[in-house]
């Protein structure tokens, strides 16, 4: 049958199911396509912190976002226009989030009164009036699988795991989506299983075959690809994006890359990443806790290599210590923390920016720490290069702060020219450095450079600049063991003014003429804040907005710029840690609008909140 296909201007779609669903590596997939399409789109991944919760379970749900369009997007969406449901659970999980009319495509199949009465329903939601809000188009989507795999070598429970691939194939058609990609990346995933391979491909073809030729679906839909810049872009994710910096910054540092790490969501996918990449010069070191991976991580920095580590919030709280002696070394090393929901455990697999202070105080003693946080999953490579920059150039551990949002959720990325990447070359300290008073000559791993007031850095074994570095305090400039409390003043203050000394860009403003409200976020609030700003102004009123990357130090213009405005508004997904700072630090009164619910800020929640303040409420 002929059938209608409408233009639209952008899609929110969400795939749901259990666990065992296959719903990530679906919406993986359909992304994968979306973005060779040339769409511009973010996504959301959010999965249960259970390896298995019990199947059709409402704590089983897992789920996958995405929001794609033919122009300019700046978050996930705020709620999905169409919502695939494999199972009861994952309807009533998510139906709240569903405005009037949005489409609900159901696997009928998983309906069963068992089923149904797991999540507390009554009655069958697809038989009663409770839906009639939407539009819903019931499928029997594992029979049907099961039918179009008769014909295969595979079991019924292989065949009904396939219900997913029939499912991509139906959104395919439905959205215009190339399905290229997916029958290779199946193609390589399952090249040693041949037959499971076929019934994969045929389930896929199926479900655009179905979509093609039933009366359920009369209207594809078409999204043009998206105006960008030139060059190649790829979809990137944030730790694959964080992985890739940190290759490039060691090879534009010219140092071979460590990575000392201890597994831990939502951080394990970078050391998952750099073991891969052995041909690149990246050793990778899955230590046995967490204290151990910065510890071998330090220890590398010490032998001239790039020393990294990666963790979360709990981890950070272990690795405390190991920091403090990486600032009383002095010595680069790079301190990955990709936040989640705590404390302690927590939400292992939410997402949450709450260890901003820890960053900035969970050592003892005064032990100062630059901070960087990337903004978007494809800046984190960018954050990445800036973090070794100033590791290298000032001799001190960096805190590089991404998330859980950022962490797994992707967008498109172009991919830079090498020859844009900056010059990190690093020089190695190789002669004597101190005069003695008797005239001979000496080496002092104190004695710091006049303008970045780094320490030289002297690879064990140089004939002729032994020294000792630890964690008792040392005397300035010779690095022996001190006690004068003095000197521990100067060493004390002087690792402080290195840190303030550091060179970070001014924070640029993006302000409307009239504009009394400043909207000033870090991390990845910078999406959300985005668009609801872009959705204020459209509604003709002036707001301004600035975003850090460099929590510490701050731009040397962050007072005036917070100074400059009637109100000073900060949202964070914590109960206010950086307004906190501001206001202790610029004596200006920043308002904090907070979220810990574990997942990001929706640009209309804030589009509200700013419409509030320049009101005056």
């Amino acid at each position: 049958m002929a059938k209608k296909t409408v233009k639209v201007d952008r899609v929110i779609i969400r795939f749901a199911g259990d666990s065992g669903d296959g719903m990530q590596l679906t919406g993986d997939q359909f992304t994968s396509s979306t973005a060779t399409f040339g769409n511009d789109l973010s996504t959301l991944p959010d999965y249960p912190a259970e390896i298995r919760a019990p199947a059709g379970t409402l704590p089983g749900v897992s789920a996958f976002q995405l929001h794609f369009a033919d122009h300019d997007i700046l978050t996930p969406g705020d709620a999905p226009g169409v919502l695939v449901a494999m199972n009861p659970a994952a309807l009533k999980a998510n139906l709240r989030e569903l405005p009037r009319g949005a489409d609900i495509i159901v696997n009928t199949d998983e309906f069963s009164k068992r089923n149904l009465a797991k999540v507390g329903y009554a009655s069958n939601p697809l038989d009663d009036d409770s839906l009639s809000a939407y539009a819903v188009h019931p499928v029997p989507l594992t029979s049907m699988t099961v039918a179009a795999l008769a014909g295969f070598a595979i079991g019924k429970k292989d065949a009904e795991r396939a219900k997913n691939m029939f499912a991509l194939g139906l959104l395919s058609w439905l959205y215009h989506r190339p399905m290229d990609g997916t029958e290779r990346f199946l193609s390589e995933k399952f090249a040693r299983k041949p037959e499971i391979l076929k019934a994969n491909l045929a389930a896929l073809r199926a479900g655009w075959n179905y979509g093609d030729t039933t009366e359920d679906f009369a209207v594809q839909y078409e999204i043009s690809p998206a105006h960008q810049p030139p060059g190649t872009y790829r979809n990137i994710s944030g730790n694959l994006a964080l992985s890739y910096g940190l290759i490039a910054a060691a090879r534009q540092a010219r140092l071979p890359l460590f990575l000392g790490s201890y597994p831990i969501t939502p951080a394990s996918d970078i050391l998952h990443e750099l073991a891969k990449h052995k041909r690149l010069g990246v050793e990778t070191f899955q230590a046995e806790d967490e204290i151990a991976g910065i510890g071998a991580a330090l220890g590398a920095s010490y032998g001239g290599a790039l020393g990294v580590t990666s963790t979360s919030g709990p981890g950070m709280a272990l690795k405390g210590e190991a920091i403090g002696l990486a600032v009383s070394l002095e010595l680069p090393l790079l301190i990955i923390d990709v936040q989640r929901g705590g404390p302690s455990t927590g939400l292992p697999t939410k997402t949450e920016q709450s260890d901003l202070l820890q960053a900035m105080y969970g050592r003892n003693g005064e032990s100062p720490v630059p901070i960087i946080a990337p903004r978007s999953p494809s800046d984190c490579f960018t954050a990445a290069l800036d973090a070794v920059r100033i590791a290298t150039t000032y001799r001190t551990p960096v805190i590089l702060l991404s998330d859980g949002y950022l962490a797994n959720g992707s967008e498109p990325w172009r991919i830079p020219a090498v020859s844009s990447l900056p010059d990190l070359s690093v020089e190695f300290a190789t002669k004597m450095n101190h005069t003695a008073d008797d005239g001979t000559e000496e080496f002092w791993p104190y004695l710091r450079d006049p303008e970045t007031l780094a320490r030289p850095w002297a690879v064990p074994g140089t004939p002729g600049l032994e020294h000792r570095i630890g964690g008792i305090e040392k005397a300035d400039g010779s690095g022996n063991i001190s006690y004068d409390a003095l000197n521990h003043e100067r060493m004390v203050r002087l690792r402080q003014a290195k840190v303030d000394g550091i060179s970070v860009p001014e924070l640029e403003v993006d302000s409307d003429e009239q504009a009394e409200v400043l909207v000033v976020g870090w991390g990845s609030t910078f999406g959300p804040i985005s668009a609801a700003v872009r959705d204020v102004r459209k509604g003709g009123r002036p707001v301004a907005q600035a975003h850090l990357r460099h929590l510490n130090p701050l731009p040397a213009n962050t007072g005036k710029v917070l100074r400059s405005y009637r109100r000073v508004i900060v949202p964070e997904m914590n109960s206010g840690q950086l307004a906190l700072l501001l206001r202790a630090k610029f004596l200006v009164p920043a308002e904090s609008i907070s979220k810990v619910q574990g997942m990001p800020f929706k640009s209309n929640e804030l589009q509200l909140a700013i419409e509030e303040a320049i009101d005056g409420d």
